[in-house]
C-alpha cells in the first residue's frame, strides 16, 4: 500500500480555513492561505468549467456562493476566474492556480463532484494539471464512476471513496467501489461508529471525517477514524472558534 501518512498526521480544513462565510469565503485563496498558514492540510471541491478545465467550486449552481443564477458547468474558466466569490476580492480559482497557491506547504484532499454520464474528461483533467505538482495530494469522490476512471489511468495519487450511511444496502455499494482498490474513506462523522468502517479500518485502509464542526465531533471521530475534516472550530484551541 501506497504511504499514504500525509493524510492523517494533521487535521484536515473542509473548504479551507473559511470563518463561515462572513468575510473568509469557502474554496477560495484566502481561505486556502488562511489554512497553510495554522499548517492544516485543505479540502477542497473541484468542479469542470465549460472549456474542460477543474476549478475549485463546490456547488452545481453558483448563486449561493456568487450571486448568479446559472449552472457553474456554463462558464468557462476564464469566466470564472473574473466571478467574485461572496462579494469579496476572491475570484473563483482554477485548480492549476490553487496548486500555484499550495506549493506543496500541506497537504490537499482534492474532491470531484461529478455529474453521472457528463464527466468525459473530467478525471484525465485534474490528473494533467498535477502531473508536475511537487506536493501530497489525495482524490476523493461520491461519484464512483469517478474513482474508477481514476484508478483505469493508474492515478499516482491515493484515490479515496466520499460515502455516508449506515445500512447495509449501503455498505454493499461501499465495498463494490474499495474492491477497485480505492486506497482510503472520507465518511460521514453522524454514521459513525458503523460496521463497515470497522471492517476497513481493520484492513489497514485509512478513514478521514467530514464534517466535524465541534470538539465533541472531533472526540468522537477520535473514536472510530483516522482524522477529521473540519470547520468552525480550531482543533489546535478547541475552545475557541474561527
Amino acid at each position: 500500500m501506497r504511504d499514504m501518512a500525509f493524510l492523517t498526521s494533521r487535521p484536515i480544513a473542509h473548504r479551507g480555513l473559511h470563518d463561515g462565510n462572513k468575510a473568509v469565503w469557502e474554496n477560495t485563496l484566502s481561505a486556502f492561505e488562511r489554512a497553510i498558514e495554522a499548517g492544516f492540510a485543505i479540502e477542497c471541491d473541484l468542479q469542470y468549467a465549460a472549456d474542460a478545465v477543474p476549478v475549485v467550486f463546490h456547488d452545481d449552481d453558483m448563486k449561493r456562493l456568487c450571486n448568479i443564477g446559472a449552472d457553474i458547468r456554463t462558464k468557462t474558466s476564464a469566466e470564472l476566474s473574473l466571478t467574485s466569490v461572496g462579494g469579496t476580492k476572491d475570484k473563483v480559482a482554477s485548480l492549476k492556480v490553487l496548486l500555484r497557491l499550495v506549493k506543496g506547504r500541506v497537504p490537499l484532499v482534492l474532491e470531484l463532484k461529478g455529474r453521472d454520464g457528463d464527466d468525459e474528461g473530467f478525471a484525465s483533467s485534474v490528473l494533467e494539471v498535477l502531473e508536475d505538482y511537487d506536493g501530497d495530494v489525495a482524490l476523493m469522490s461520491f461519484d464512483t464512476w469517478l474513482l474508477k476512471e481514476l484508478k483505469e489511468l493508474e492515478s499516482p495519487f491515493p484515490v479515496g471513496l466520499t460515502a455516508e450511511g449506515r445500512e447495509e444496502g449501503q455498505f454493499r455499494g461501499h465495498r463494490e467501489a474499495m474492491a477497485w482498490g480505492l486506497d482510503f474513506i472520507s465518511y460521514s462523522i453522524s454514521d459513525l461508529p458503523n460496521a463497515f468502517i470497522a471492517s476497513e479500518r481493520e484492513r489497514g485502509i485509512p478513514v478521514i471525517t467530514w464534517t466535524v464542526r465541534s470538539p465533541k465531533q472531533a472526540a468522537h471521530s477520535a473514536a472510530n477514524a483516522d482524522q477529521i475534516t473540519f470547520e468552525g472550530f480550531d482543533p489546535r484551541h478547541s475552545e475557541t472558534g474561527l
